[in-house]
């Protein structure tokens, strides 16, 4: 009965992302931040108009990815543009897990504008329109002196979380969007976190990645910054407004930053798998590995740590000392076969959909999850 329940709660929550929407073009300035809820509903921020745009693609019907990779995907992307590689920017890449569609915001470097192109499991390239969609859009209160860049956006179950850098003293700040709400949807809370990495408490850095998460029935925001904790701050209970102190269970280390993250299970475990880009001038002296794009797989369980937590955080292990250390661990480790990768999402239960670098360019690749 209580699954039920849940689940009915669930549905009609899940529902309201779709309530009251409007038609025809939401006219984003920006696409910055870029991810999925429920049924197909691409999630946007528009960092230039400090929103969130909530866009019901309609596209639910699920398909098989059959292609492998394509070479070039640049060319193949800015070609559809009439632009050449040079002149576009890959900014986000995630997959529709309704369909299993990737969506791609590019932006062209000649005319500063954003666009959604979408690519298939055969491999086929076209332009998610927006001139004629459902959507909804959320303003963002971020004050007088106003919002620098949003930098990740999540589904919650119930909400949509944003992350995003402000102009104030606390600058790294989370919206909290409840679609449906009666009154205003969105609230905000600002973060705090012990950084171990600097043994320092962190509150300007913005969250560049975020994620939501659940344990014992109390709910959470996993985030991670520059240099690279992974960092957890709960949910349940908080009050708009409030200055809300993180925990850091886990440090990736120095001179890297974060550009995404997602859970998958392998062999009957959780994991994280982060993908990050260390900075040019730690590449260059102290190097991960043969690329500065790099990803970590991540014990999903040390999410639940407790006591290891802030000044005694685990590290990652680091496979230069050949043997863990008292304050590393081998439940993070480097992921070998993600080396080059500079765009990553889930694709399904056992493959990551890849943007990566190669000789000449990028190329899509489907590659196993570590």
């Amino acid at each position: 009965m209580k699954r039920s329940l849940f689940a009915t709660v669930f549905v009609l929550l899940a529902s309201a992302a779709f309530a009251q929407a409007d038609a025809g073009d939401p006219k984003l300035k920006s696409i910055d931040a870029l991810g999925f809820g429920p049924d197909g509903l691409l999630l946007i921020g528009d960092s230039k108009s400090a929103a969130v745009v909530t866009v019901d693609t309609g596209d639910v019907r699920e398909t098989t990815w059959n292609k492998a990779g394509i070479a070039n995907i640049d060319q193949l992307l800015a070609a559809k543009l009439g632009l050449t590689a040079k002149d576009i920017q890959i900014t986000k890449v995630v997959v529709n897990p309704a369909s299993r569609k990737a969506y791609i915001a590019i932006r062209s470097m000649k005319i500063k504008q954003d666009v959604i192109l979408t690519i298939d499991g055969a491999g086929k390239v076209a332009e998610f329109s927006l001139e004629n969609v459902k959507f909804n859009r959320y303003p963002l209160n971020t004050g007088d002196k106003g919002l620098k860049v949003l930098t990740g956006i999540a589904w919650a179950g119930d909400r949509i979380l944003v992350a995003s850098q402000v102009n104030t003293t606390f600058e790294s700040r989370v919206f909290s969007i409840v679609p449906g709400a009666k009154g205003d949807p969105c609230s905000s809370f600002s973060t705090e976190t012990f950084h171990t990495g600097h043994n320092a408490v962190e509150t300007k850095a913005p969250l560049r990645t975020i994620m939501s998460y659940e344990d014992a029935g109390k709910r959470f925001v996993i985030g991670s910054f520059t240099c690279t904790p992974i960092v957890r701050y709960p949910l349940t209970d908080v009050q708009p407004g409030a200055q809300l102190k993180g925990s850091s269970v886990v440090e990736l280390g120095h001179g890297n930053a974060p550009r995404e993250m997602f859970v998958y299970e392998k062999d009957g475990k959780k994991y994280i798998l982060m993908g990050c880009l260390r900075m040019a001038r730690f590449h260059k002296t102290n190097p991960v590995g043969p690329s500065p794009y790099w990803a970590c797989k991540v014990d999903h369980d040390l999410l639940k740590e407790t006591t290891k937590v802030n000044k005694n955080a685990l590290w990652r292990f680091n496979p230069r000392t050949g043997k863990a250390s008292k304050s590393e661990t081998d439940r993070a480790t480097i992921a070998q076969e993600f080396f080059g990768v500079q765009y990553m999402d889930r694709l399904d239960s056992a493959r990551a959909l890849t943007i990566r670098e190669e000789k000449g360019g990028l190329a899509l690749r489907v590659l196993q999850l570590p």
